[in-house]
């Protein structure tokens, strides 16, 4: 799917809202710049939450209590080694599970093969401008557009 702007970035993050529950798993990959952040603002549209949404690079994880489903933004870019990853990861999905909520994970690499059941939104840079999603439902792995 081409996504061509920021307000097409979280259109698509909003759409994508309407399709999780309390304790779905979000995956997001993409290089730097790609729009991860700005898709989890969509998100965060799409369940009413009313807090800013920022980038949890340095902080590592973000709560937003607001909206009709909590979300917990994780951030593993920092974390070099799959135990550390795997530690935060573990500790952030007992959170998600006792609060109801909904986890989005960017750079999720170290501890995709952990997880079982959970979305998979690949972005990358489009040949001239935007990007391109491929979002993968986690029951059939069918692309979602």
């Amino acid at each position: 799917m081409f996504v061509e702007n920021l307000r097409e970035t979280l259109n698509l993050g909003n759409k994508l809202s309407h399709k999780l529950n309390p304790q779905s798993i979000v995956l997001l990959q993409g290089p730097i710049g790609a729009g991860k952040t700005s898709f989890v603002q969509g998100i965060a549209k799409g369940l009413s939450i009313s807090e800013d949404i920022t980038s949890p690079t340095f902080a590592i994880s973000h709560y937003y209590n607001s909206g009709k489903i909590p979300l917990i933004h994780l951030d593993l870019y920092r974390l070099e080694n799959v135990s550390s990853a795997k530690e935060v990861f573990f500790s952030e999905e007992e959170e998600a599970i006792q609060r109801k909520a909904i986890l989005v994970i960017e750079w999720p690499e170290l501890i995709e093969p952990v997880i079982e059941n959970f979305w998979k939104i690949k972005i990358s840079y489009a040949k001239n401008y935007g990007r391109h999603y491929e979002i993968r439902d986690p029951k059939n792995l069918s692309t979602f557009s």
